[in-house]
């Protein structure tokens, strides 16, 4: 098997798996219970909370546990809607975001925000300038991600940043969730105000995930309930998975300092090589974009198509993103970069991690150059 969809989820790691099961069966009791197992547990919870802080490069408290991505960019940008409602109701994102970042502007439009989505240009990319001039006396929150997870675009955050940090009152939000464990980003330096990051993208495990949240920022929780994560997230937490994810970014981050030039390779070769087929179209720009994510389109081919057809050969790759492949509808992504319908409906998405190997590159390279024979075969 060659597993070419990490963008989806990635394998979890043996050692995170064993740990998430030593502390499961040592460490069950709830952290917020007052006896001594319940404290064991709550010092765990801690340390995890640390050492996810220091890999971050934050602090602690600022580290806020949830179920992962979709629930930290939720909390982010809704719990800033009505925490600082006061202060004005226009919101601004990118016309390429994740479905859970654009669908909660599109709810919180239902409760009386105003929101802009400002436009990318044909490599997915935001321009700076265009957000700051969509910044208002009401703007409140600009939430744009690092790392598009489609085509792997890396948006200029640092750029972004400085231009929210001479606006005051305005919160910058960064989905990190393709980024973490990837891609470096100086929280701190760019200015970030919320990042968000799940387990299951650098080899942790699904139901995990967080938000950093800088020192100052008051958030309105998504969750009511109890007081748990300093208020900001109700329910009882998941020491499990929380130690477990830390393990997870620790080790991604060593993956990453041994074998980013490996993966760059890997990408270069697959690149130039679908660059070489007359009859594919690769979406992702050649530069400044991420080393594990690659898309590409076969116009006449249905990307579902393809895809089902790789994995008779026991290969994996993917469509649009994981949480809107089984929609069967084109990239809202490609279709915000002002590619055709033809094109958009026929992409492809291969995405890797640090664990695949230019041997594996060889092989699905190679399968996809027949496939794209023998389906053209067919449908001609």
């Amino acid at each position: 098997m060659i597993y070419f969809d990490n963008s989806a989820t990635t394998k979890p790691y043996k050692e995170v798996l064993e740990s998430f099961i030593k502390v499961s069966e040592e460490f069950f009791g709830n952290p917020s219970s007052l006896h001594g197992i319940g404290a064991k547990t709550e010092r765990l919870l801690s340390q995890a909370r640390a050492q996810i802080a220091g890999l971050l490069g934050v602090d602690p408290e600022e580290i806020t546990f949830t179920s992962g991505g979709t629930e930290s960019n939720n909390l982010a940008i809704k719990g800033t809607a009505f925490a600082y409602k006061n202060r004005g109701r226009h919101l601004i994102t990118t016309a390429s975001e994740h479905a859970s970042v654009r669908e909660s502007m599109l709810q919180l439009e239902k409760h009386g925000f105003s929101v802009t989505f400002v436009p990318v240009d044909r490599e997915g990319r935001v321009n700076p300038e265009d957000i700051r001039k969509s910044i208002t006396d009401e703007t409140i929150l600009v939430s744009v991600m690092h790392v598009n997870n489609e085509v792997g675009t890396i948006q200029p955050i640092v750029e972004i940043g400085e231009i929210v940090r001479s606006y005051p009152k305005v919160l910058f939000h960064v989905d990190g969730v393709q980024g973490a464990g990837k891609i470096p980003l100086d929280l701190k330096k760019a200015g970030v105000d919320m990042y968000t990051f799940s387990a299951h993208k650098f080899h942790g495990l699904k139901g995990s995930g967080g938000l950093y949240v800088k020192k100052g920022v008051k958030l309105k929780p998504v969750l009511s309930g109890g007081s748990q994560e300093r208020g900001q997230r109700g329910g009882t937490e998941n020491p499990a998975g929380a130690v477990a994810m830390a393990k997870a970014l620790r080790m991604s981050l060593d993956k990453q300092a041994q074998r980013f030039p490996v993966l760059l390779d890997i990408r270069k070769f697959l690149i130039e090589g679908l660059r070489e087929l007359d009859c594919i179209i690769v979406n992702t720009p050649a530069e400044g974009a991420a080393p594990h994510i690659i898309n590409f389109s076969v116009p006449g081919i249905k990307s579902e198509t393809f895809v089902h057809a790789l994995e008779e050969q026991d290969i994996y790759l993917s469509t649009t993103s994981a949480c809107s492949s089984k929609k069967k509808s084109a990239s809202k992504t490609l279709l915000a970069m002002g590619v055709t319908e033809a094109v958009a409906g026929s992409a492809v998405r291969i995405s890797l991690s640090f664990e695949n190997t230019m041997e594996e590159a060889v092989e699905v390279l190679k399968e996809i150059e027949k496939t794209v024979s023998r389906l053209g075969r067919v449908l001609s």
